[in-house]
């Protein structure tokens, strides 16, 4: 099945904020125009997981030709359990590996500890930055909650609640200017929260504002990205789209594992010039 959305007008863009992404480059550039991307987010890797995880991620390699990881790489956000992920992405480390924190990186407050195992290890870890590679630019943020539509909130009454809506607007300022800086003609998001509503479906609504933001979504439409993804929402929907149809997919380990079986616990989604596909597990 074809996902996505095309368009033949030059993709134009203007950053606004003070938040300034960093570009770099992640391989070098291919005139290959069609690039296989397996994601998966909600690894929870904890001390204990010694090469439980190697298989799956070989699995990844194998299939695909850049992984991104959607958050939550680690369990009690704690370096030892970064260590134990370097060492469980071994044998995928020949093929960009390209990640974003999630709240369970910063439970313990050494998320700073944690980026620096990863990238040490091979790891590209996204946080406001852009990485380009064969004219498709992947940026990457955390995201925030806040909520969606009509009912997300606004920074108004107390000082929490606008520390906790500022927080979600820096991340979508981030979001915003490392689009901004993609030289490229396709754009790929790498989140851990959720940018729409419809891949948190199946989740209690109780607790949407703290899975995800329209805030998100904004810059995803103005900069014509061509798929998103993320994790966070482990009981939502594997897919959904933008309010201009562009496609994201939940990617969270546990919903794969128990909504989509087939899947082996990623997805994999090929880009080939505007389009956007699932590859079926039968055809990796």
């Amino acid at each position: 099945m074809l996902l996505g959305h095309g368009s033949d007008k030059k993709r134009k863009a203007r950053a606004t904020g003070t938040h300034l992404a960093r570009t770099f480059n992640c391989m070098p550039d291919s005139p290959r125009r069609t690039v296989r991307l397996a994601a998966v987010g909600d690894i929870h890797c904890t001390r204990n997981a010694q090469r439980t995880l190697r298989p799956f991620f070989a699995e990844m390699a194998e299939a695909a030709d850049v992984i991104l990881l959607c958050g939550d790489l680690t369990d009690y956000g704690l370096p030892e359990e970064a260590h134990h992920l370097v060492q469980e992405l071994t044998d995928c480390l020949h093929l960009p590996v390209l990640a974003v924190l999630g709240n369970h990186d910063y439970e313990s407050g050494k998320q700073q500890d944690i980026r620096g195992i990863l990238c040490d290890g091979g790891v590209t870890v996204l946080d406001g930055d852009a990485c380009e590679m064969s004219g498709v630019g992947f940026v990457g943020v955390k995201g925030f909650g806040g909520g969606f539509g009509e009912r997300c909130l606004e920074p108004w009454g107390e000082d929490a609640i606008k520390v906790f809506v500022r927080e979600g607007v820096n991340e979508a300022l981030k979001l915003e200017a490392a689009l901004a800086r993609v030289q490229g003609e396709q754009r790929v998001a790498v989140l851990h929260y959720a940018p729409i509503e419809g891949t948190l479906e199946g989740e209690p609504r109780e607790v949407y504002p703290f899975l995800g933001s329209r805030r998100l979504e904004e810059p995803l439409n103005r900069f014509h990205v061509a798929v998103a993804f993320h994790g966070h929402a482990h009981h939502g929907s594997p897919e959904g789209y933008t309010a201009t149809g562009i496609p994201v997919f939940n990617v969270a380990k546990p919903l794969l594992d128990n909504r989509l079986p087939g899947s082996r616990g990623f997805r994999l989604i090929e880009l080939a010039g505007e389009a956007v596909y699932p590859v079926p597990a039968g055809e990796a």
